[in-house]
Formats: C-alpha cells, structure tokens, sequence
C-alpha cells in the first residue's frame, strides 16, 4: 500500500494491513474504531501520515464502494475536527486526488472533502486555492439532484473569494452564474450575500451609484445585524458621494439624507452638505478621503482622483446654485484649478445634461439656469431642448427689455411734448 510523504506509525500500518485481509462485515467498524485511535493517539509529528494511509486504505480496492461511501462520510467529520489547518489541507488534498478518477461513484463525498478543504484554506486566507477547489466541485450530475440554493451557494462562495484577492473578473464570472439562477433560489443568506456581492463588484468598477443603491438595499434588510446594516449605509454614503454629480446622484443623495438612521454615520456630515449643495471644504475633503478604500482613490483619465473629480463636480452644481453667471476665471478660483479645467468641466457636465446652462467662450462666462430650468432637465429632458429653453428665455429677456426701453422713451417724448412743445417742434419733429 503506497503512501505520500513521510510512512505512518508502525501500529497504524499494521492496523490498516489486517483490516485489508478482514471479512466485509467487519470492516466498516474496525475502519471506525482504528481512525477513533488514530485521532486519539496519534502525534503531530504522525497525524497527516497516518490520516493519508487511513483514507488511501478505504479508498483502496479492498474496499468496495458500498462500504467506502459510510467510511470516508465519517472520515471527513473527523478530519473537520482537526485543529491544525496544515494537516485538513493536506489530508484533503490526497483524498482528493485518490478520488478523482472515481468520483462518480463518491460525488456526495467529494464535496464535501472540497467544502473541508475550501474551509481550511480560508482559514488560512488563501482564498484563490479556496475558490479553486469550490470550482472543481461537480454540481451538474445525473448521479445526484444539486438544487439552485445550492449552486448559487457555491458560485457566491467562490464570487466572494475572488473578491477576497481582488480578482474582479472571476468574481463577476460567478456572480453571473447566480444571476442566472437568483430568481429560484429561496435562502435568505445567499440572497443577502448575492446583493452584497454585486455591491462590491460595482463598488470596485466605479460604478458607485449602482453600489449605493445596492448597498442602502442591504442596509434596510430586517435580518442584518444592525452593526452591519450601519456599515452597509455607511458603504452606500461613501459611493454616492463618489458618483458622478447629477440627476441620478442627487436622487440617491435624497434618499440617503431622508434615511433616518444616516445620522449615526461618521459620513452624515459630508452626506448633509453635498445634499444642501454646500461647497466642500479642503479639511472635510482630506478627511473623508482616510476612508475610503484602495480601489476608490484610482486616478482618472485627467490625472485626478475618483473623489478630487467628485467635489469638483459637486462644487461646480453649488456654484451654479450661487451664481447665475460666473467667469471661467472665478470659477476655476473657487474650485482650486485653472479656468481652461473649470471650463472643461462645466461644458462636459452640459453636454451630458448634468449641468443646465451655456458657456460664453468670447466673454469667457459660464451662465448657469435658474430652478425652473434644472428641474425640468433633471425630468428628463435631452441636452438640445435644454439648450433651446436657454436660447428662449434670454429671447424673451431680450424682447421685454426692449419692449419696456421703448415704452420709456415714448413716455418722454410725450413729456417733453406737453411741456416744452416749441422745443419739440423745432428738435423733435423730422
């Protein structure tokens, strides 16, 4: 009998040699009472070795599949017992390889060495071997019924591994297979865990409003820890403050400042002044910045921070609620860059309909609209009708202010008339 690595204990090898030449019927429970003495008495030093000769034996053509499948159940309750990851991991992974050019006879077992295996290396915070073994799991087989709770249990866990290491895109290619199947799934949990995946991959893709939205979701689920329902609204401020400034973000902002609970936040402060449209402080700035993640402090395409870009935007939708014109030059003053970023900014935002006014290059002047205006581009109108209710009302501007200078003059004139009419007639009359 071949064994891996290091021989077993005299005692365990002897064992196992009798237990091969022993009649059927009392195999199974000679095999039981020998791994009760192996995890009893076995060192450190032999308890791999000996764990590895067990399962090879009952693996082993001695053995047939009937008696094997009880015997290698239990061997797997056991070995969870084990203290030592090490020792799951490499047990594990022997039972794993003599399994694999039979485990359509073991696929029950199988699992659940993987599910062993997959706990202990998460133990030790290798979640991609973790994810790994969970992918190799058989979940399509016409050996045994595998329902969607519990494919979408594994494809989560493995989504949430990946996770773990920041590999994005084996977590959305999991993530995927359980959008698939989300709909019939009925556990709570991995609903819950599905939700806070799709969180965290928006979250990591920049997609902040998508996440703020899933992750006020979660914070409103009842069977949430409350700690982790906070941190989860927590999560969902954080995003939407990184979100691009708009009509969309400024309807989750709502949603968030309404939420009664978003006082006990560290992040309702920063919450209440973007929502109010309050220009942000360089203190307040630098402040929130501590806490956010990695990910969420990327450089854009013009060399700034996903948040520097943030509060520019924001600034700039404040400073259009404090001024109906301001030039290119005070503009980029108040929002600490130089005119040509301001004005970049400000004609971007325009042209995607963030922003309701127009740009006067020539006079270098950025106009913005008043109330009326933005709230019926933030309804949803397109950016050539927003620009066409600019050009309408300065139109009608124009047309009242000549209308009333040339009322004013005729009044004048008739003034002038009735008093003085031999100067009227000798300089008035053509």
């Amino acid at each position: 009998m071949a064994t891996s690595g290091p021989l077993a204990s005299a005692s365990v090898t002897d064992a196992l040699l009798a237990l091969v030449d022993a009649p059927a019927a009392k195999k199974p429970q000679g095999y039981n009472d020998l791994l009760n003495q192996i995890m009893a008495s076995s060192t450190p030093d032999t308890l791999t070795t000996n764990l590895i000769a067990y399962v090879e034996s009952i693996l082993g053509d001695s053995v047939g599949i009937i008696a094997s499948r009880p015997l290698l159940a239990h061997f797997v309750d056991q070995l969870r017992q084990v203290n030592d990851t090490d020792t799951r991991i490499d047990v594990g992974n022997r039972a794993v390889d003599i399994l694999q050019p039979k485990v359509v006879s073991y696929e029950e077992q199988d699992t659940q060495v993987k599910l062993m295996l997959a706990d202990s290396y998460e133990q030790n915070e290798d979640f991609t071997s973790s994810a790994k073994v969970l992918q190799a799991i058989t979940l399509d087989s016409s050996q045994r019924a595998v329902s969607e709770d519990d494919k979408a249990k594994i494809w989560i866990r493995i989504t949430r591994c990946y996770l773990e290491e920041d590999d994005h895109t084996n977590a959305l290619t999991y993530l995927n297979r359980v959008k698939n199947v989300i709909y019939a799934v009925t556990d709570q949990t991995t609903r819950l865990q599905f939700q806070l995946s799709q969180a965290r991959i928006s979250d990591s893709q920049r997609n902040f409003l998508d996440a703020s939205t899933s992750y006020l979701n979660i914070s409103t689920e009842t069977v949430v820890d409350e700690e982790e329902r906070l941190q989860a609204l927590s999560a969902a401020i954080i995003c939407a403050v990184l979100a691009p400034a708009g009509p969309k973000r400024a309807r989750q902002l709502a949603r968030l400042y309404k939420d009664d609970r978003a006082i006990q936040v560290e992040e309702h402060s920063i919450l209440e002044n973007i929502f109010l449209d309050r220009l942000l402080k360089p203190a307040e700035i630098q402040a929130f910045e501590g806490k956010l993640a990695p990910h969420q402090k990327a450089v854009t395409s013009d060399g700034s921070t996903v948040l520097e870009k943030a509060v520019l935007e924001h600034n700039l939708l404040a400073a259009s609620r404090l001024y109906s014109n301001i030039s290119t030059q005070g503009l980029g003053v108040l929002l600490g860059v130089n005119a040509e970023k301001a004005e970049g900014y400000a004609a971007q935002m325009i042209e995607q309909g963030r922003l309701v006014g127009y740009i006067d290059q020539i006079d270098g002047l950025i106009f913005f609209e008043g109330e009326s205006s933005r709230e019926s581009h933030l309804e949803g109108q397109a950016k050539q009708a927003g620009v066409a209710a600019v050009g309408a009302k300065e139109l009608r501007m124009w047309d009242a202010n000549v209308q009333g200078l040339a009322e004013e003059v005729e009044r004048v004139t008739t003034m002038i008339q009735t008093e003085h009419p031999d100067f009227y007639a000798a300089n008035m009359v053509h």
